[in-house]
């Protein structure tokens, strides 16, 4: 990464609390609720796709914000695509719907399996997704996100599952 990268990198995640909490403050007035639709998507050998952004830290499952308009199913096969180059071949099972108060105390999210799926290609990173791969689950980076973690603990060692993100 160069240097000029590494700084927007930095600064990205320096503000991302202040930038966080502003999207959050707008959101609070356009709309009543947030809703998030996530997908863990597990290859042919157990691995898990996970993604880092540039504007928070660690390792994530891939999705984002269900927009205006969209089924829960029509965002996540969007953001699957932004994030992991990923196309659906199969209809993904809803895991789970779970309360994600460390955000706000209004947002949720819907976690999806998905074991059926294409990637074309490798995605390559941009402003948003800086790294993405397939991780063992006994083998996940050391900065794997807590509900991360928790979720894959739910789905591949039988954890009862949590109502909290």
């Amino acid at each position: 990464m160069a240097w000029k990268d590494m700084l927007q990198h930095r600064l990205r995640r320096a503000f991302e609390p202040l930038i966080r909490r502003g999207f959050h403050f707008y959101w609070r007035f356009a709309r009543g609720a947030t809703l998030g639709a996530f997908g863990m998507v597990i290859d042919g050998q157990g691995r898990v796709l996970l993604v880092k952004h540039s504007y928070v830290a660690g390792w994530h499952l891939p999705g984002g914000g269900v927009e205006t308009g969209e089924t829960l199913r029509t965002a996540l096969a969007r953001e699957l695509g932004e994030e992991g180059n990923i196309q659906l071949t199969a209809e993904p099972v809803l895991h789970g719907v779970f309360h994600n108060h460390r955000v706000s105390k209004r947002d949720h999210v819907a976690l999806f399996i998905v074991r059926d799926f294409v990637q074309p290609s490798a995605p390559v990173p941009d402003r948003e997704i800086i790294d993405h791969g397939f991780f063992a689950v006994d083998a996940l980076p050391d900065d794997t996100g807590r509900a991360t973690r928790a979720r894959i603990a739910e789905v591949f060692d039988g954890v009862k599952l949590s109502e909290v993100w």
